[in-house]
């Protein structure tokens, strides 16, 4: 069985981002993503559009630390020395050896940067080489086409849709596609791969 510290704070990072756990200090930082941008929050599940969405956001990532099931981070942008966004490891099962990467997102500015790329690559080198993680699982709405290509370009494979399987925010049925990345594959060869993508 791996080891996870839920209440150790993880600090991850390189030379473009650094990665730190979420706070409730992070609040003021973070809020106005939630008020000038409220699209980020089209396809995820728990919205955080406006002061209260935030509030909420954030309670939630605290009470799935609390309850050693999530473990978020705030995305720091060292190249233009700025607050980004946020993302998390949820569903870890420590007996399975396995988690789930998700709950991301960025501000506008820093999409298609290369940020995600260089987060994606800290995380899955911290699951898969420090804590030893068998597996690490995403999913995404299937009719979210630009997270579905970000999660394929970083190598992971596609497994299969479950239908029906979740409560989107406005209350209908979302069907959720499921890839993956195993640790032989991480160390077999997408971590070059993708770390030649990190790369400048």
């Amino acid at each position: 069985m791996v080891e996870f510290d839920f209440d150790f704070e993880y600090i991850l990072e390189n030379d473009i981002v650094l990665l730190r756990p979420l706070s409730v200090d992070d609040f003021k930082d973070l809020l106005p993503f939630a008020l000038h941008e409220p699209g980020l929050w089209k396809y995820s599940l728990i919205q955080a559009s406006g002061e209260e969405g935030m509030k909420n956001y954030i309670e939630q990532a605290i009470k799935g630390k609390t309850e050693r099931k999530e473990y978020a981070f705030t995305v720091w942008d060292k190249r233009t020395n700025e607050f980004a966004g946020s993302t998390r490891f949820y569903d870890i099962q420590l007996y399975h050896e396995t988690l789930q990467l998700g709950y991301t997102w960025y501000g506008n500015k820093f999409q298609g940067t290369g940020l995600n790329k260089n987060c994606k690559y800290l995380l899955l080198e911290f699951a898969f080489e420090q804590k030893n993680f068998k597996r690490v699982e995403f999913r995404a709405d299937q009719t979210n086409a630009r997270s579905i290509a970000a999660m394929k370009s970083i190598g992971c494979t596609e497994e299969g849709v479950l239908r029906s399987n979740v409560i989107k925010s406005d209350g209908g049925r979302r069907d959720s596609i499921v890839l993956s990345i195993l640790r032989e594959e991480w160390l077999g060869n997408i971590k070059n791969m993708l770390g030649h993508k990190c790369v400048g």
